[in-house]
């Protein structure tokens, strides 16, 4: 072969390979537009590009609400705790209609607190219903809302879905506590204002007299009674960590409700077992009902704070293992 015709060859060689450069590069031009206008089917997308935005969380949280409170389970558990008052307050009046005082006796030192100052201004009945139904109606209905959360889903079949969705898990646990909280302040909230409705219907409404023995504006003890219920709710978050927990265990919902109720119950029965007094002040139910120090003047802080503090702490405690456990779970159903 002689130079000039190799010559040529390497020139059209170039040449075939300078067109076959421009025609990938135009092809993966071509591609990076159809990518950007359409996401091609069936490729999974990076993780990175799937971060929910914080209205996306909202909308989680909006959703988990609507579905709580639209459960006949949960409308049943407000109807039970809202008819608690109304059963104090037609008891007292019955008891009281032949001017005898309530609470068992001529001082009304039996039953709940404040129960014997019911006849006497309706606003206490509020305080007598948080105090009927702390120990035991509002910590079950939490534990039942909380050991459902998770579990539940599990149950259902549901829980898979849910992290499909850009949720992620850390997500879509806060989600389930904050809907466990909001429910508690909604609980608490109906006992206070069903109480407020049935002491007024009932009972004279008025200045009234604190435990310290001072007197008060009614709007000032509208005041505290609104604080006692935030009290209350705050006094449950405990319960709603532990019951959160318990819910990352199994996949029964039913199973997580009886296990949270179960353990509520013992610790209760613990609480009141003199033997254990050095251990008691560690128990989520030791200072429930502190919130009576706002009845006071001045209010004494002292069982108050140490009960938000244990409160805390179980919310601390629980949450964490709840949030060990599920991230580390294999979701299965």
């Amino acid at each position: 072969m002689s130079q000039a015709e190799a010559a040529k060859e390497v020139g059209a060689a170039k040449e075939v390979g300078a067109a076959k450069e421009v025609g990938a590069a135009k092809e993966v031009g071509a591609a990076k537009e159809t990518g950007a206008a359409q996401p091609a089917v069936g490729v999974a997308q990076p993780e990175g590009l799937r971060k929910p935005s914080p209205l996306w969380t909202f909308g989680l949280f909006r959703s988990e609400l609507l579905t709580t409170f639209r459960r006949w389970r949960t409308l049943a558990l407000l109807a039970v705790l809202a008819a608690v008052p109304i059963l104090v307050g037609i008891a007292v009046k019955i008891e009281t209609g032949d001017g005898s005082s309530a609470g068992g006796g001529p001082e009304g030192g039996g039953g709940p607190a404040f129960i014997s100052q019911i006849t006497n201004n309706g606003l206490f009945l509020v305080f007598t219903a948080l105090a009927a139904t702390l120990p035991f109606f509002l910590p079950m209905a939490i534990g039942v809302i909380a050991g459902d959360a998770i579990a539940g889903e599990a149950n259902a079949g549901t829980l898979r879905y849910l992290l499909v969705a850009p949720a992620g898990r850390t997500r879509l646990l806060l989600t389930k506590y904050a809907t466990t909280m909001t429910f508690c302040l909604v609980a608490t909230l109906v006992v206070a204002v069903s109480a407020l409705t049935v002491g007024a219907l009932l009972f004279p409404l008025g200045d009234l007299t604190t435990i310290s023995g001072t007197r008060i504006s009614f709007a000032e003890g509208l005041v505290r009674a609104l604080l006692i219920a935030l009290v209350v709710a705050a006094s449950l978050i405990g319960v709603a960590a532990l019951g959160l927990f318990v819910s990352t265990l199994t996949n029964s919902g039913i199973a997580a409700m009886a296990t949270t109720v179960g353990l509520l119950i013992t610790v209760q029965i613990l609480d009141q077992i003199p033997q254990l007094h050095a251990i008691q002040p560690y128990f989520f139910s030791h200072y429930w009902l502190s919130f009576a120090d706002l009845m006071r003047e001045p209010v004494y802080w002292d069982d108050l704070v140490k009960n938000l503090g244990i409160q805390a702490l179980y919310a601390a405690v629980f949450g964490s293992a709840a949030w060990a456990r599920f991230t580390a779970k294999d979701i299965t159903a």
